[in-house]
Formats: structure tokens, sequence, C-alpha cells
């Protein structure tokens, strides 16, 4: 089993925080560059990361690859609150991550164009959902939705892609976590 991504994905970090003791191979692929792009599009239409291969099966998204895995791997399915969970922080996700492709793009992300407010108005929503849920302790055991949750704040840190710090209860729930399981040994700094 084979799961393709990039370090510095909160996406493919998350999947191997969750996979840090099952047996699996990690290729580090830059999707940009021309040998990894060429691999990417090998296998996987979508041209995007992570993807999991498993004999001839090959799984696209996280959260495919994760229901995938938990059925392989006889792990309890996520309830409806935590998928919930995790379907803000992929909100949040894809809106930074469109964010940072027009800003490599030199496109102004500051400014007053509707796609941009739109982008920056949701992640407010999302950041003040989530810094809610986490002071109401919907975050305190060790899940898929917390790993997830983790790796999403920890890359928003590790780009500097939005500011944090009012939001008290996941920057707590950020340096409580920073010593799990499998954290340090991902850390895309390194």
């Amino acid at each position: 089993m084979k799961l393709y991504g990039s370090n510095t994905s909160p996406y493919v970090r998350r999947l191997r925080v969750w996979l840090a003791d099952k047996p699996y191979e990690y290729i580090n692929m830059d999707i940009f560059g021309a040998e990894g792009r060429k691999l990417l599009k090998s296998k996987n239409p979508t041209l995007k990361i992570p993807m999991l291969e498993d004999g001839s099966r090959v799984i696209f998204d996280s959260s495919i690859i994760y229901r995938y895995l938990s059925e392989k791997f006889k792990t309890p399915a996520l309830n409806w609150d935590q998928e919930n969970q995790l379907t803000l922080i992929n909100a949040a996700s894809d809106s930074l991550i469109q964010l940072l492709l027009c800003e490599r793009s030199n496109l102004d992300t500051h400014s007053d164009v509707m796609f941009f407010k739109l982008q920056r108005e949701r992640l407010a929503e999302l950041f003040s959902e989530l810094d809610k849920q986490v002071n109401a302790e919907k975050f305190n055991q060790w899940h898929y939705p917390t790993i997830s949750l983790y790796c999403l704040i920890d890359w928003v840190k590790f780009r500097a892609l939005h500011e944090l710090d009012s939001f008290g209860g996941l920057t707590a729930f950020h340096q409580q976590h920073q010593q799990s399981s499998f954290i340090a040994e991902t850390d895309p700094r390194h």
C-alpha cells in the first residue's frame, strides 16, 4: 500500500499521522515538477494529492482514502458530528489552498473582488465555528477529525495564511497537541 503526497499538504499529513502505526509506504512528490506531474497524471485524473494505491486500486481524495482505510483496518466509522467537523476543516483548507494558489499566481487576494471576499468571509465563519467547537470540548479525543484540525492549524501557521491569534481555543488546541503522536515526524518545516 502506497500513499502519494507532499510533505507540506495538510490533507496528506493528516493521513500520515493517522497511519503512523499501520504498514504503508509514503511517496513524497513534487506535484509541480515535471517528474511528479507525470506520475500524478499517470495515476490520478483529479491531479490532486493525496492518493492511495493499494494493489491495482487507486483511491483519490483524503476523505475517501480515510473511509477506505477505516474499512480496511476495521476502525470505527466517523459519526455524523465528526463528518460535519471534517466538512468544516476541509472547507477551510479548500479556501486557503485557493487563496494560496492565487497568491502564487501573483493575484492580489486582498483586493475587493467577489471571489476573494467570499473566501475571507467563509474563513472567518469557519474558524469561528471551529474555535467554538474546540472550546466546547468537541475535539477532545485524538481521532481523525482532531488530527485533521491540528494539521490545518499547523499548516496555516507554517504558511502564514490566516491570522488565528483571536481564536484562543484554536491556539491552545495547537499548543496542546504539538507533542502528539507522529506530529514532529510529519512537520512540514523539516
